[in-house]
């Protein structure tokens, strides 16, 4: 690249601070500090900074030195070029004592055009993105890429608002540093739900019911209380059963399109005589086939089944199988929620 430059008499042909600017073009192109602008107009800036300050304070080497480090950084900053071997650009110039102009516009700015040439290529070779854009954050939530598609507990938005009050530099692009935080609550927040457990989330309060509970009970405590499912315990609470809603649609022959409203009242109506040839107690119509959760299992277990297997009620048994609670559906979702919200 130095062929290019012109050469001046007593100035060095190589301009050392590309050398700091190659090895972020090539070595991290993904910093906002090693964007093309950066590096073109950055350098350049830097050096016509140090050549003015030759000119001013050239009397006083350490003096126009160090004015010429501070005023490229700060010019840098007011153009939202800022690349760290620009100060040395500026301080180049006074240390080799550059007075011509000419210097910064047919040997620096050359030089970093062609080094950002080159670092397109090589990155693009290599299948990194360069230039890389430094895009806003988007405004909307952004949705992970988890297996149920969570979504940031923060928007685009609230990042540009965190980045704006933090008031510095960061050598990140926005979309990477979105990513970053994406993908860091996501661990989180699959890291929280492997710590909760089925106690932690479950319903405590819950209404049961026994093998010879009348129908009419059971069905007035499924209304009452709005609940879709009685868990069926015998005298030491351990389950023996579950009745569900469908149950009784079931048991009311729900297959029969007409008139079911009818037959459910029939059902669930108690026969005054002592023979019946209807089913008259929960036993008779309950899903015997059960699952159900420990009180200390993790709730991440039940996801799968409640996802996968149709489960809308998961009882939950401790101590020698005894029923301390329910799981259902909008307890799960309830948990997820907080969980994200953490």
């Amino acid at each position: 690249m130095e062929l290019l430059s012109r050469h001046a008499p007593g100035v060095p042909r190589l301009v050392a601070p590309l050398g700091a600017s190659a090895v972020l073009v090539f070595g991290v192109p993904a910093s906002p500090l090693a964007q093309p602008w950066a590096v073109v107009v950055g350098n350049t800036a830097s050096a016509l900074v140090g050549i003015a300050c030759v000119h001013l304070f050239g009397a006083v080497p350490e003096l126009a030195a160090a004015i010429a480090v501070g005023g490229a950084i700060g010019l840098m900053f007011l153009l939202r070029c800022l690349h760290p071997p620009g100060g040395a650009a500026a301080l180049l110039m006074v240390l080799s004592g550059v007075h011509d102009w000419h210097f910064a516009l047919d040997t620096v700015l050359p030089n970093s055009v062609l080094l950002v040439a080159a670092g397109m290529l090589y990155n693009g070779v290599t299948g990194r993105r360069y230039p890389h854009p430094q895009v806003a954050a988007p405004t909307a939530a952004t949705t992970r890429g988890g297996p149920a598609g969570e979504a940031t507990a923060f928007s685009g938005t609230d990042l540009e608002t965190v980045l704006a009050h933090y008031n510095q530099v960061l050598d990140i692009p926005r979309d990477d540093l979105q990513a970053i935080v994406d993908e860091a609550g996501l661990l989180a927040a699959r890291r929280r739900m492997t710590t909760l457990r089925c106690a932690d989330v479950m319903s405590r309060e819950v209404k049961t019911v026994e093998w010879g509970t009348p129908l009419q009970e059971a069905w007035s405590l499924l209304r009452a209380h709005h609940i879709k499912a009685l868990p069926v315990v015998d005298r030491a609470r351990r389950v023996v059963g579950i009745v569900t809603l469908a149950d009784f649609l079931r048991g009311a022959a729900l297959d029969l399109h007409e008139d079911w409203a009818t037959r459910l009242r029939q059902l669930i109506r108690p026969t005054p005589s002592t023979h019946s040839d209807k089913a008259e107690v929960v036993g008779q119509i309950m899903s015997r086939q059960v699952r159900v959760a420990s009180a200390d299992r993790p709730l991440a277990d039940l996801v799968p089944m409640f996802a996968a297997t149709g489960h809308h009620h998961i009882p939950i048994v401790g101590d020698e199988a005894r029923l301390v609670g329910i799981l259902t559906q909008s307890d799960l979702v309830a948990a997820l929620a907080r969980v994200d919200r953490l």
